[in-house]
């Protein structure tokens, strides 16, 4: 009888080293002065400083059933940076700036090339953020995860002063929405993409050019989610709430900003719908409604203003696009006028 050892029950001790030792290189540049302990040891340990009285803000989400798409195409430098980005996003609503953040791989064997990219993705993001990667964990678990098969999650922590949380309590009726584009499917609606385009039993239509798109369904499904931290961070003074728009789309997530008496009116007019979401209706055969229930629909974040700072915030971020109003009544309301 062979002699039995973690290798032959299907963990690989010296790959997950290896790979712990390309994460800390990866993460390195993203370590700044206030990182007092980072990847490798048991608790990442991070200095707050420069607030007067601060509010700490976290998060955790994942990139869903994306990673399917991500296999599927064989590419794993883009998800990582959707994590990233969808996570800063939900936090900046409030206000907070994005302070550290942590991943987590699980997949059922050790891929030294698919973890790399995965880590090297979310590193970028961080870069771009100024946040640093300050530790996470890969964990190999067979049995668990069919092969080839894997996860990623993100957590993120971010802080803010306590006198400027953006928490909607001023938000009234003929309050102005401004609507930021996306950049494509961002990070939700996945799973009704694959059934619409039957990927999980023939993957060849991410091949496919179709008319409505300029390059592979599967570079555009691929497409990182935007972050929205940098372009609207100078716009907090002059806001009363901000939606980011991910599961659920519009009907869903404005009214988590909104009091409860009060509700919005959009005008699909006055924003582009991207080719992707007019490809997926049209080969899905999907009502109007339940695509704007699944997907951003080519809004990405939505922010309230009052009447007279929209056209300071326009000039700040100039493809701010006004696309609808603040209603008395507890309602989406979405229409093309």
């Amino acid at each position: 009888m062979d002699n039995e050892s973690y290798a032959t029950a299907g963990v690989h001790l010296e790959a997950a080293q290896n790979i712990t030792e390309t994460i800390k290189a990866l993460a390195s540049p993203t370590l700044g002065s206030e990182v007092v302990s980072g990847v490798g040891f048991f608790g990442a340990m991070y200095k707050l400083q420069d607030y007067k009285a601060p509010i700490i803000v976290s998060s955790t989400d994942s990139v869903g059933t994306k990673v399917k798409i991500a296999n599927l195409m064989n590419r794993y430098d883009t998800i990582g940076i959707d994590l990233v980005n969808h996570c800063v996003n939900d936090i900046f609503t409030c206000g907070a700036r994005p302070l550290f953040f942590l991943d987590y791989i699980a997949m059922s064997t050790l891929e030294e090339k698919k973890v790399t990219g995965l880590v090297k993705g979310v590193a970028d993001a961080c870069m771009n953020t100024g946040c640093a990667l300050i530790g996470g964990e890969t964990a190999e678990l067979p049995g668990v995860y069919p092969e080839g098969e894997f996860d990623l999650v993100g957590f993120i922590v971010g802080a803010m002063e306590k006198e400027n949380i953006i928490d909607s309590s001023t938000i009234q009726p003929d309050d102005i929405l401004l609507g930021i584009g996306s950049s494509g499917i961002h990070t939700n609606g996945y799973s009704l993409i694959r059934k619409v385009f039957d990927l999980d039993n023939d993957p060849t239509p991410l091949n496919t050019v179709y008319p409505e798109l300029s390059r592979s369904l599967g570079e555009e499904l691929l497409e990182p989610h935007r972050c929205y931290y940098p372009l609207l961070e100078p716009v907090l003074p002059l806001i009363k709430g901000m939606a980011h728009i991910t599961g659920g789309g519009l009907i869903e997530n404005v009214p988590r900003v909104l009091p409860k008496n009060l509700g919005a009116s959009f005008d699909t007019s006055k924003w582009k719908n991207l080719p992707i979401f007019e490809l997926i209706e049209r080969i899905g055969n999907i009502e109007r409604q339940e695509m704007f229930r699944v997907f951003n629909m080519g809004l990405g974040m939505v922010l309230v203003s009052s009447p007279e700072n929209v056209e300071p915030i326009m000039k700040l971020v100039p493809e701010a696009t006004v696309v609808g109003s603040v209603i008395p009544k507890n309602e989406i309301i979405i229409s093309r006028i």
